[in-house]
């Protein structure tokens, strides 16, 4: 009969929804919505179940709002600061990433994975190192996946790529959709361009550091595993662009040191054409690759010439003339600074006039209908102050991207950023050292980072040096110890190694 009695009463308490005070029914469900998107934020399930953790992370609407029901306004207040500027966060990316963006073209490497170079306005500014998220509609309306960025801003004003590896379900729709348009175009068979199988992709980003932070080192160490040489790819570009530029670039001597596990993905060497980029880039840059097949005892026959393969690309020919949006880009601290201000300054005289007028005037004192109003007037601010800084955000991205288009087209037209080899380098041309001859490959190992930096010593002396690893968390746990017992034994001739990881693995 006790038992009976306290489950009654539990069970009452437990939907019960006061008007003034704690509302437990509202608790019980944020609780609720927590905890689901908590076990699904295990490594385990994070991994192996990607689309249930995404999908069940769109409960965080649910979590938020009931929490306010939950607790009220002014207990609510205290963690309202960190809300408001995720909704900032939120409600920006969501209007960038509104704009479709063209695929300019898609190809597809020996090695599986895919190069997409997508449309950006000239006026986007970005880092190397930098990454995006990226959208395929025809694949999922929901899902957004990181990609880092391949290219470098100094290779073109209109585009920017990434390198996308095939590992799970996205990415393996994603292949099939490129080989779908890959044979519709080879065949033929289509009679229009709109009947093309399309890439609808959206974009949020670039994210990244503000500052180049790869060019204040002396030299560097490129650490990469599989994939992780792409933003590698970007650091190489954009030195060996200041490099040709006679721009400010502090590094001299670059070692990459890639470990891969089968030859196939040598082919990834083809996103980048060093040579092109930098005519004798061996007299402005020491450059050195070494390369650690670890599953091959011994070379393919093919090796050699695996990233010369001519590989199997699409230009789209559908486009809407729609380019990557600024809002979310590096370098636009005054337009964030305001964005931030003014919806800041909105929220607080909303909430302001909603306290006097109507709270007060009224006799509210409903605690959930308080934190209620509390959460409107927070997303109201952001929506009617934060809108009207992005419409006018907006409207300057449009006409600054038409000026630097304009003035990059005289430019273009007086041949002022033309690097194009006059005869005697054309003549040089056709001797000069290729990229594989400052490549080693080694097969069936791994790489040695102890004997790697002790090697450096006395090559390099006493330099500010910066590693920057790309790759498996062991891979950066190992780097990161080499590095600690090295500073602690490092003599004063000796390199100073300062160790970044370049990584957003969830």
């Amino acid at each position: 009969m006790e038992t009976r009695n306290v489950i009654s009463t539990f069970s009452s308490q437990l939907f019960e929804w006061k008007a003034t005070g704690i509302a437990v029914l509202p608790g019980v469900i944020s609780l609720v919505a927590g905890l689901l998107m908590w076990v699904t934020s295990l490594h385990t399930v994070r991994k192996n179940y990607f689309e249930l953790f995404f999908y069940t992370h769109q409960l965080y609407i649910v979590f938020v709002v009931f929490l306010a029901l939950h607790v009220g306004d002014y207990l609510f207040s205290i963690v309202a600061g960190g809300i408001f500027l995720f909704i900032l966060d939120r409600f920006l990316r969501f209007y960038q990433s509104r704009r479709t963006v063209d695929v300019i073209s898609a190809k597809s490497l020996p090695c599986g994975t895919l190069e997409l170079v997508l449309s950006k306005p000239p006026n986007m500014r970005y880092n190397a190192l930098s990454f995006i998220f990226l959208q395929v509609k025809e694949l999922s309306w929901l899902q957004w996946h990181p990609f880092s960025v391949s290219s470098s801003p100094l290779d073109g004003n209109h585009h920017v790529a990434v390198l996308i590896k095939v590992l799970g379900g996205w990415t393996a729709k994603l292949r099939d959709q490129l080989s779908t348009l890959y044979e519709a175009e080879n065949q033929d068979q289509l009679i229009s361009p709109e009947s093309y199988p399309k890439i609808t992709t959206c974009v949020e980003g670039p994210y990244g550091h503000e500052s180049p932070y790869h060019l204040a080192y002396e030299n560097l160490v490129l650490v990469a595993g599989g994939i992780g040489i792409t933003p590698f790819f970007a650091i190489l570009s954009d030195i060996l662009h200041r490099k040709r530029d006679g721009k400010d670039c502090l590094p001299g001597k670059v070692l990459v040191v890639w470990a891969i596990k089968n030859s196939d993905e040598l082919s990834l060497l083809s996103a980048i054409d060093i040579p092109s980029i930098c005519h004798f880039f061996s007299k402005k840059l020491n450059l050195e690759i070494h390369i650690y097949v670890t599953r091959q005892s011994e070379p393919c026959l093919e090796d050699g010439m695996v990233h010369k393969v001519v590989h199997p690309s699409v230009k789209t020919p559908w486009t809407n003339g729609c380019s990557m949006s600024v809002l979310v880009g590096t370098g636009d601290n005054i337009w964030s600074g305001l964005y931030l201000i003014i919806s800041t300054i909105g929220f607080i005289a909303m909430i302001t006039l909603v306290d006097i007028f109507y709270i007060n005037k009224y006799n509210i004192t409903t605690w959930w209908y308080k934190g209620l109003l509390f959460v409107v007037c927070m997303v109201a601010s952001v929506l009617i102050f934060g809108g009207l800084v992005v419409v006018f955000w907006h409207r300057w991205e449009h006409k600054t991207g038409e000026v630097e288009a304009n003035g990059n087209d005289k430019v273009d037209l007086n041949g002022e950023e033309t690097h194009n080899p006059s005869a005697a380098e054309l003549k040089g041309l056709a001797i000069e050292e290729d990229v594989q001859n400052y490549t080693t490959i080694r097969y069936g190992t791994r790489p040695a980072f102890r004997e790697i930096f002790e090697s450096l010593n006395g090559k390099w002396g006493s330099v500010d040096v910066g590693v920057i690893v790309c790759g498996p968390a062991t891979l950066q746990t190992t780097v990161a110890k080499e590095i600690r017992s090295h500073s602690i034994w490092r003599s004063a001739n000796h390199p100073l190694f300062h160790f970044n990881s370049h990584s957003f693995d969830l």
